[in-house]
């Protein structure tokens, strides 16, 4: 568990290092970029459908392991606003409650079962 803790590490600190001042030089103008080049159909644009795909199947994850509650269904929200940070975090702190990767990546109720 050791090494994908460090591996979530290092991706925490590396995109949140890159975003400080990307938002500091430009803003918080994400959307209008982000959905720019998605409808402008080039590379950048795929790139970002790419991108919405793996952020919905982030928060559909979070809202699954916590069995659709109210509270797996605000992680879902948060997972696909938060992007890697979110899930960075949300892996680090539950890989201190987990056993195993298994039960980490299922929950304890369906690792139990």
């Amino acid at each position: 568990m050791a090494p994908f803790r460090a591996l979530l590490l290092v991706l925490l600190v590396a995109v949140v290092g890159y975003t400080v001042p990307v938002v500091m030089n430009h803003g918080l103008t994400l959307f209008p970029v982000f959905f720019g080049d998605i409808q402008k159909m080039e590379w950048p644009g795929q790139f970002n459908m790419d991108f919405m795909g793996f952020l919905v199947l982030s928060g559909l994850w979070m809202a699954w392991r916590h069995h659709w509650s109210p509270a797996g269904l605000a992680l879902a929200v948060c997972g696909f606003f938060g992007g890697i940070p979110m899930l960075t975090s949300y892996l680090l702190f539950h890989s201190f409650q987990a056993n195993d990767m298994k039960s980490l990546l299922l929950g304890p109720q369906r690792a139990a079962d």
